[in-house]
């Protein structure tokens, strides 16, 4: 009796550990919107296209992002998303960079600065965000006008709980 009794503690012990670490990150309502003074993030459904990957129960769930600028006008404006890894301090970039040697990423910078200053928002209209992940990270570095030489970053965190 005593062996039965201890190994339904061990199986119970097991069960709640197991429990508690799996935290996949599924938004409960969208869109979810961050803003500061500079910057407006929302994450929302994304579109099902036939184009786009649909989303993998157990594997990834597919989002859209916009960014827009509502603050002072930037002179360079680079966007970055990250997803954690629950047995992993590393966060994993959920978007590369477009060739081998990223030489284009001045200049799209500048480009992609002029037109949030224009007010068209950056949209991510599909991506993919694995389950295994409970936190999605907006990493925003840009420059003011007439401050070239100053970087600025902000960032914005999504959880399960929503923001955070």
């Amino acid at each position: 009796m005593k062996k039965v009794l201890f190994f339904l503690y061990v199986i119970l012990f097991a069960f709640t550990f197991v429990q508690s670490n799996a935290h996949a990150l599924t938004f409960t309502v969208l869109p979810i919107t961050q803003k500061t003074e500079q910057w407006s993030v929302e994450v929302s459904e994304a579109k099902n296209a036939k184009e786009f990957a649909a989303p993998k129960k157990g594997k990834y769930n597919v989002y859209s992002l916009e960014v827009n600028n509502i603050g002072k006008e930037a002179a360079t404006v680079d966007v970055q998303l990250y997803r954690n890894d629950p047995d992993s301090i590393t966060r994993f970039s959920l978007f590369g960079c477009p060739d081998e040697n990223c030489v284009k990423q001045i200049d799209d910078a500048k480009t992609l600065a002029e037109s949030l200053n224009d007010g068209s928002p950056l949209r991510f209209k599909h991506f993919m965000l694995a389950d295994k992940a409970s936190e999605l990270e907006i990493v925003i570095i840009w420059t003011q006008k007439g401050q070239e030489g100053r970087n600025l970053k902000q960032t914005f965190k999504f959880t399960e709980d929503g923001v955070n």
